[in-house]
């Protein structure tokens, strides 16, 4: 099956470390290494973990009317970015709905970089084409560089070995840096709620430095296994499960993502696809909303579980589920009717047959510890 896969610049590497590779997202990818996704996982919240993320995409805008004509597709401020600094952000449909959630930074000189999830990559590039591509220049990075993630307590110390100025690097700041001679883009950023760096680098550079990260004593390779277990436990979503063209972002709780410029008593409000939808339900709410949920026993839930009520009405589903190794115990997310989003309220899951007590619980399970300075 792996001949019919894509493959990411470090996949030699990887089975080398030992790695065990899986299909995702069109790619042959490492779920775990020899050291096992509970311990990988552990280790990224104690020290540093580097993830290989080449799998997403990266595409550069340009052009003087590159961040208007970004504003017309996602509900987010793109025009009064500054440079140096990235912004979350979704892609959105004419019904509200999420076709995909994505990074945007402003390099300056009129160039916005953008990172898109490894599944919606193609699609975001035709969307994107299609929409402003009369407007600004785009230019996909797919096959041109690789991606690196560096997360963890540990990552600045080993990072700043490399290039001693990221340790004054704030979270959510962007600039260009070198390292190991190669022209790479900095992050301060990261998708496991731990200080840490995202790493755009050639793709003909990104074993070397991915080895000599390797070669620090903090660092460990980490899976997509444990990257998932990683996020969920920093409640951060993830497309295809916990979002889809079906979900708004407010009933992914995601309105903090919509800029107050772009909201509908904002300056610049609304002008993306679907913000009527949007600014109605702002005003009038939702029939269902993503929330935390704590199983009150050691049963894991998964996606797809139906949750109950008291009486065995079906009032939601599990979108993400599993073990959080740092607390010890199963963490979930889930869509649940509106009246059952209030934190402590008991609810269950259907698993196997059997109710699991649940209880709504706030987010993210674990602290973020993101560097603001």
């Amino acid at each position: 099956m792996s001949e019919t896969l894509h493959k990411t610049p470090l996949h030699a590497l990887h089975l080398e470390l030992g790695a065990r590779m899986v299909p995702f997202a069109g790619y042959d990818m490492p779920v775990q290494y020899p050291l096992g996704v509970l311990k990988e996982h552990l280790h990224t919240r104690e020290q540093a973990g580097l993830f290989d993320v080449s799998h997403m995409g990266q595409i550069i805008l340009r052009g003087n009317d590159a961040a208007k004509a970004l504003e017309t597709l996602v509900p987010v401020d793109i025009i009064d970015l500054p440079v140096g600094m990235q912004r979350y952000a979704m892609f959105t449909n004419a019904e509200g709905g999420i076709l995909d959630d994505l990074m945007v930074a402003n390099l300056g000189d009129d160039t916005l970089f953008l990172v898109v999830n490894a599944a919606c990559k193609e699609q975001d590039l035709a969307h994107l084409r299609q929409h402003i591509g009369s407007r600004c220049e785009i230019q996909p990075l797919f096959e041109e560089r690789a991606l690196l993630a560096l997360q963890g307590p540990a990552a600045v110390k080993v990072l700043e070995r490399l290039a001693p100025a990221v340790a004054k690097m704030t979270f959510m700041q962007f600039q260009p840096v070198q390292l190991l001679g190669a022209d790479c883009y900095v992050s301060r950023s990261g998708y496991t709620g731990e200080d840490g760096f995202e790493i755009s680098v050639p793709a003909d550079k990104a074993e070397a430095l991915a080895r000599r990260l390797l070669a620090e004593p903090e660092v460990q390779p980490i899976g997509l296994g444990a990257r998932d277990s990683l996020r969920l436990e920093a409640g951060l979503c993830l497309y295809g499960h916990d979002m889809d063209t079906t979900t708004t972002p407010i009933e992914a709780s995601l309105l903090w993502a919509i800029s107050k410029v772009r909201r509908a008593d904002g300056a610049r409000a609304g002008g993306f696809p679907g913000a009527d939808t949007v600014f109605a339900q702002q005003q009038s709410g939702v029939a269902r909303k993503r929330v935390g949920l704590l199983p009150q026993e050691r049963t894991p839930v998964r996606e797809g579980a139906q949750i109950v009520d008291a009486t065995g009405k079906v009032v939601g589903e599990v979108c993400s589920g599993g073990f959080g190794p740092t607390l010890g115990a199963p963490v979930t997310m889930g869509y649940v009717d509106n009246e059952h989003t209030t934190l402590d309220t008991a609810l269950f899951a259907m698993v196997r047959g059997k109710q699991v007590a649940m209880k709504v619980s706030k987010m993210p399970f674990v602290a973020q510890r993101y560097y603001r300075g």
